[in-house]
């Protein structure tokens, strides 16, 4: 099997945990040396894909990569990006394939949610399309921790903490003072398809306390 390179994309609203999961990809490619020569990561997603604005990770050291494990945001920079089809736009695509072969990537790691998922398979399917050995695996971020197939999202857990508290932080304060002002507290909270982090929030009461409902 022939060395080649590999790519890094995030996609989507960064998490708590984003760049944790870039330091497990560096640390990955970098214990695969015999199938992986370097890991470009893309800023700002899949535009400093066609922008061909790469970094070169295999530059930075241990220190810097231990750093980016507890660093918050998106170290590397996101987008939200909708891949046009080819009669919409065939010079991204050619463009696509020109970054591609002009760095020699044999594998393209896109890191997002439901989103990001549906871009990996279209990026799949352009590079059989376009003749490219390219292995395209998708890495789940999201906090709606209802990415099919997968058994956790790595963003839901820091999400459903931090709602968690925020409801806890709201009952106590509407128990302080139901009984002459306000009765009614709402929390709006993502969910997507399932209601995952509302569950959260529900399982964090005490015991004898009323659940939100």
């Amino acid at each position: 099997m022939r060395v080649r390179n590999a790519l890094y994309v995030q996609g989507g609203g960064p998490t708590a945990v984003v760049n944790t999961t870039a330091a497990a990809v560096i640390e990955a490619c970098r214990s695969h040396r015999d199938q992986i020569r370097n890991l470009y990561a893309a800023r700002f997603g899949m535009p400093g894909v066609l922008n061909e604005e790469l970094v070169d990770t295999s530059a930075e050291p241990e220190e810097v990569l231990n750093a980016l494990k507890n660093t918050p945001g998106s170290a590397f920079g996101s987008a939200r990006y909708r891949l046009p089809s080819r009669d919409e736009a065939p010079g991204v695509h050619d463009r696509f394939a020109s970054v591609l072969a002009a760095h020699d990537i044999g594998y393209l790691f896109y890191n997002g949610g439901n989103g990001s998922a549906a871009t990996t398979l279209q990026l799949a399917a352009l590079s059989q399309d376009l003749g490219l050995d390219v292995t395209c695996i998708h890495i789940p971020k999201t906090i709606d921790n209802d990415l099919m197939g997968t058994d956790c999202s790595p963003g839901f857990a820091s999400a459903a903490k931090y709602l968690a508290v925020s409801m806890q932080e709201a009952a106590t304060d509407l128990a302080s003072t139901h009984t002459t002002s306000t009765r009614v507290f709402i929390l709006e909270s993502m969910g997507r398809h399932t209601g995952w982090l509302v569950a959260a929030m529900g399982l964090a009461t005490e015991e004898g306390d009323r659940a939100p409902s």
